[in-house]
């Protein structure tokens, strides 16, 4: 959201996310205090008073400094994100490229959640400028490509390393890449092509969609890496 031109944009799509955000980080800090051996308590406690301060900061018109909130927030999720129990393989570069599975994981999961939630917010908002949704799509498309890159070298290490996958196996790959990377892709163009027409309220629909298979991706991606030696 911090991506997002603030002066083309109605101060409510940021205010009612922030609260979102609120109740996602308290519902990270309440985890936090439940396991302290395995999560770190600060960034999700810290975001949750950030995410408040935001909201506050966009209810009164202050779009400078709610983008530094928004920044803020974004990099205490990050700090969240890469303290928490993961994967850590042993072999060459595995380290690195885990870290590399949470940012660009994170990017895609939020540039396209973000996009979709914008595209709603033209409903309540239908005169607003349509480039900052078409920033938001491009910046999507971008972590999607990042993110074949980083996911497409640790399925290439690990068929290196080891040997051809079972049956199981493969099919969950297949429907990590069919849903999560190129049929991401896919609706990323489609979402691109039906903002020339225009037309946000299908543009809107096609992100919904392309969340949902970002979702299945991500998600099928945690559950093959936890028993890989690199990230799929």
């Amino acid at each position: 959201m911090a991506l997002v031109p603030a002066g083309q944009v109605t101060s409510g799509y940021y205010r009612n996310n922030l609260y979102v955000l609120l109740g996602l980080n308290v519902l990270a800090t309440l985890v936090s205090l439940a396991s302290p051996a395995a999560f770190m308590l600060a960034p999700p406690l810290v975001g949750a008073v950030v995410c408040y301060v935001g909201g506050v900061l966009w209810l009164y018109e202050k779009p400078s400094a709610g983008r530094w909130a928004l920044g803020l927030i974004a990099l205490l999720a990050l700090a969240g994100a890469l303290s928490a129990p993961r994967p850590e393989g042993d072999a060459t570069g595995a380290h690195f490229l885990f870290d590399c599975d949470v940012v660009t994981g994170g990017l895609v999961l939020g540039t396209t959640m973000a996009a979709m939630l914008l595209g709603h917010w033209y409903l309540n908002s239908p005169t607003m400028a349509l480039a900052p949704l078409r920033r938001l799509i491009l910046i999507m498309g971008a972590a999607i490509a990042v993110r074949a890159i980083v996911c497409g070298l640790g399925l290439l290490l690990e068929l290196q390393g080891s040997s051809w996958p079972g049956r199981q196996v493969l099919l969950f790959i297949l429907l990590r890449w069919l849903a999560g990377i190129i049929g991401a892709a896919g609706l990323t163009v489609m979402a691109w092509k039906t903002l020339l027409i225009p037309n946000t309220q299908s543009a809107t629909g096609i992100l919904y969609v392309a969340v949902i298979a970002t979702f299945i991706g991500e998600l099928v991606s945690l559950l093959l890496s936890s028993s890989s030696a690199y990230p799929l």
